[in-house]
């Protein structure tokens, strides 16, 4: 044997000579249990599948960098963005929304746009989609919404009933369903689309004041759509479609570049303007504040194994660093607690410890044990705060400065109440922004989704929802109403009824 060949083992790093063959009493005789090898594999290979993500499923991720190219700290001292030319190590995982690990990734769905970066004062994660806004405005509906994205309890089948019932019912998501059904519900892979922080963040500055920040990051490769047609005969043809396009990309050296951007808005500017600021159905308009240059950010590494970097990373919107904090944003409150305890559920709790998802900097705390503990656990060092050995300290410098939200009482408040139940303008605004063409395509996305409504509810279904379609826009409500094929004189009664 040639001595510079690796030797196979066990994974306790046991040298074994047979790899191919179970060790039987005689040719044809039953296996021995002793052959614990055999066991080892087939154990291991029992185990290979951790559990699949609730949500973003069907992913797809790579390396690169960050580079400030303009200066922001007016408005944030955060390290990462305090040098112009500085450069961050990232690491960015895109990925559809609903389906399954095995789903075709050019279905009709938003877009995860998740990032990592990996800073001197610890990882910031940024964990957003490839739309601005989302479906509803209040974590508490958060599962329900989702069960309604995933499969009938009865036909084990995807449901447009389902789906359409409940977005009739809450016409805070017509919003983003008007997106969905526009040809940015089908992307070009995830090179050709821009994405977002979608919630209202903080940024706070050297002098310890808060601005509250929109993140966008726009594509460097222009945007690109499949229509309804396109997509269908991609997901059939190709159903890793977007996960071959970004990896063969990188691969051949063309990396994939976005402009990071920011909107900011003063503390006293969201007390008075006209929509919520922390209401994930809404933007804010370019128009009142416009887009500020901050950055680059570029791909250029594929990870040298799937699982490993990719279905083992974990991204948390509670991971923000010093000046960059949170806000009220109801969905983003919710989404502090519940993306750790997913990843605690899915990977153990010690899923920081995992490669791609920990700090390369310092990391000093008094947690300790827990399945998988692979980082020493902290030695002999103390696992009790105050003690008298270390010389860990908690720095009164990165302490925040209060909200002051204009209320002291507790108490559950109707999300949609008098000023906050405008669902139907920024939605028809942007149906009035398209052009022909993109306006044909909405249409007939909406028609062909619509049309799978079935049931005994399903005028119900059809009346409620075509109802938000005509407040949003009259003329969207007719074409959507034509093309179903409705009697327009029923459908302007019923929505009459509703009004």
């Amino acid at each position: 044997m040639e001595t510079n060949k690796k030797k196979l083992t066990t994974a306790s790093g046991i040298p074994y000579a047979e790899n191919e063959n179970s060790m039987t009493v005689g040719p044809r005789g039953p296996i021995l249990l002793q052959d614990f090898i055999l066991h080892e594999k087939m154990a291991h290979f029992n185990r290979e599948r951790i559990p699949e993500r609730v949500v973003h499923a069907k992913g797809s991720g790579a390396y690169g960098t960050f580079t400030v190219t303009h200066d922001i700290s007016k408005y944030t001292r955060a390290r990462l963005f305090n040098t112009i030319g500085k450069e961050t190590k990232i690491f960015m995982r895109f990925s559809t929304v609903g389906g399954e690990k095995g789903s075709a990734d050019t279905e009709r769905d938003p877009r995860g746009f998740a990032m990592k970066f990996y800073t001197e004062e610890g990882n910031w994660d940024l964990v957003g989609n490839n739309t601005p806004v989302f479906f509803i405005k209040d974590p508490k509906k958060f599962g329900d919404f989702i069960h309604t994205q995933k499969r009938d309890p009865y036909t084990n089948c995807k449901s447009p009933t389902m789906m359409w019932d409940f977005w009739s019912l809450n016409p805070e998501s017509l919003h983003q369903v008007t997106i969905l059904m526009s040809d940015r519900g089908t992307p070009y892979g995830y090179r050709h689309m821009d994405g977002f922080g979608s919630h209202t963040f903080s940024m706070i500055n050297a002098n310890n004041e808060r601005h509250w920040v929109k993140f966008h990051f726009k594509t460097e490769q222009g945007i690109k759509n499949f229509t309804n047609d396109d997509a269908v005969e991609m997901k059939g043809k190709n159903p890793d479609f977007a996960q071959h396009d970004l990896l063969t990309h990188i691969d051949n050296g063309d990396f994939p570049k976005w402009k990071m951007k920011i909107q900011v808005m003063t503390e006293e500017q969201a007390k008075t303007y006209r929509w919520n600021p922390f209401d994930l159905t809404k933007v804010w308009p370019h128009a009142d504040f416009p887009l500020i240059d901050v950055g680059v950010m570029e791909l250029n590494k594929n990870p040298d194994n799937y699982f490993a970097h990719v279905e083992q990373s974990a991204f948390a919107p509670a991971h923000v660093v010093d000046g960059v904090g949170y806000s009220p944003d109801k969905m983003l409150q919710g989404r502090l607690l519940s993306y750790p305890d997913a990843h605690r559920h899915r990977l153990g709790g010690n899923y920081e410890q995992i490669p791609v998802n920990r700090c390369p900097f310092a990391v000093n705390n008094y947690e300790r044990d827990g399945k998988m503990r692979v980082d020493g656990n902290q030695g002999s060092a103390p696992n009790y705060f105050p003690n008298s050995f270390d010389d860990i300290v908690a720095d009164e410098s990165y302490k925040e400065p209060a909200w002051d939200l204009g209320t002291g009482v507790a108490d559950w408040y109707d999300r949609n109440a008098e000023g906050e139940n405008d669902h139907y303008t920024q939605p028809g605004d942007l149906y009035r922004l398209m052009d022909d063409h993109a306006k044909h395509d909405l249409v007939a996305n909406i028609v062909g989704s619509m049309s799978g409504i079935e049931g005994p509810k399903k005028d119900i279904i059809v009346n409620r929802q075509l109802c938000h379609w005509f407040r949003a826009d009259i003329g969207l409500g007719m074409a959507i109403a034509k093309g179903l094929q409705l009697d327009m004189d029923a459908a302007m009664s019923s929505m009459a009824a509703h009004a």
